[in-house]
């Protein structure tokens, strides 16, 4: 038995003006990440992935919370060291697709990120979150550390920050979260659809390949001692610069026009 009607589909899609919103539709569980819906979004993020015509990607949430991390009752019902790698490899795997996505990707969270739903917001690169949404990483409450959770969790805010989260279980809410850099705004609830609007629209206003180029470029350099990030970062301007859309967009700008571009 699926944990889903099949009208109604675990993860939904809607494309519109070059962006988009993939929400995650299993309400009743506060969307918690079982392994069907897992795949769901990592096929969803894999069709995304070779469609020209998207610019940015959404992540939002349909029901009382954004995500509360994966389906402990799904995890019970199905112990044993396979089956536990096999989650957790599933999830790690859905994480790195959305970092190796070549559209920007936004986490639209309007309540709730806990455990791996807080590990999904900081996978994103980008992240807006109403002020009454709230952040926590509370595995250990359960004798359970939030150890995947901790890698892009580490990846977006200090160390110390992300210590305390990981080792106490407490939550965070969005005005925190935004100081401590997991999202980029936290806004008033009633306009955080508003505020996720204002940001794909300068996303996909600009070049679809100059912003897979950077955002490839920005995770491959973080990893790199700053001579080799330098060599590597100056080979990537250049052929950069080598394409049709930069030298359009230089062309553009010189000629105080609105660049005209072919991705290419």
């Amino acid at each position: 038995m699926t944990d889903q009607a099949p009208e109604s589909p675990l993860v939904l899609r809607e494309d519109s003006d070059g962006v988009a919103t993939l929400t995650l539709n299993r309400p009743d569980k506060r969307n918690a990440l079982s392994i069907s819906m897992l795949e769901t979004l990592q096929g969803v993020l894999s069709a995304v992935t070779d469609d020209k015509s998207i610019r940015a990607v959404v992540i939002a949430a349909n029901g009382p919370a954004f995500c509360s991390g994966h389906d402990l009752k799904e995890i019970r019902a199905n112990p044993g060291r396979q089956n536990y790698d096999a989650l957790f490899t599933l999830c790690s795997d859905v994480m790195r697709a959305i970092t190796h996505l070549p559209q920007p990707v936004i986490a639209r969270v309007h309540a709730l990120a806990t455990a791996a739903g807080c590990q999904l917001v900081a996978s994103c690169d980008l992240a807006v979150a109403a002020k009454s949404a709230w952040f926590a990483t509370p595995g250990v409450h359960i004798g359970l550390f939030c150890s995947t959770p901790m890698v892009p969790l580490s990846r977006n805010i200090g160390r110390k920050q992300a210590m305390q989260m990981l080792v106490t279980g407490d939550r965070i809410d969005a005005e925190t979260a935004e100081r401590w850099g997991l999202i980029n705004q936290a806004v008033e609830d009633d306009l955080l659809d508003k505020a996720v609007a204002e940001l794909t629209a300068k996303i996909t206003s600009k070049s679809p390949l100059t912003l897979k180029i950077g955002k490839e470029a920005f995770y491959r350099q973080l990893e790199m001692d700053i001579d080799t990030a330098y060599a590597y970062v100056t080979e990537t301007m250049t052929v950069n610069l080598m394409s049709y859309d930069a030298e359009e967009g230089i062309d553009a700008f010189l000629e105080k026009r609105k660049p005209q571009w072919l991705g290419k």
